[in-house]
């Protein structure tokens, strides 16, 4: 959660310049930390025991996800951002 108490020019933080980049929740920090301190490999890149994990944990998010959008996991497409996205569906 952004720290409520943050104050710019004396005025309590509204952030609505997220188009390139905004605030993470600390759960998502801490999930990135966790990756860098303890699985820090590529998925799909390796036949060894931590890129297997990391390769587990890259489909578990897309299963979530597709479960959540109702979708099958086959249509979801991780990319880079925004950018990468957009381009990926006008150009396909």
């Amino acid at each position: 959660m952004l720290n409520s108490e943050k104050k710019i020019n004396g005025h309590p933080l509204v952030y609505f310049d997220n188009a390139a980049t905004t605030f993470k929740p600390q759960v998502v920090i801490d999930e990135v930390v966790n990756y860098y301190n303890n699985l820090s490999t590529n998925a799909h890149r390796g036949d060894y025991e931590l890129s297997y994990q990391v390769s587990k944990e890259y489909e578990d998010s897309r299963r979530i996800i597709a479960e959540f959008i109702n979708c099958d996991p086959d249509c979801i497409v991780f990319t880079s951002g925004a950018s990468m996205s957009l381009n990926l569906v006008a150009y396909g």
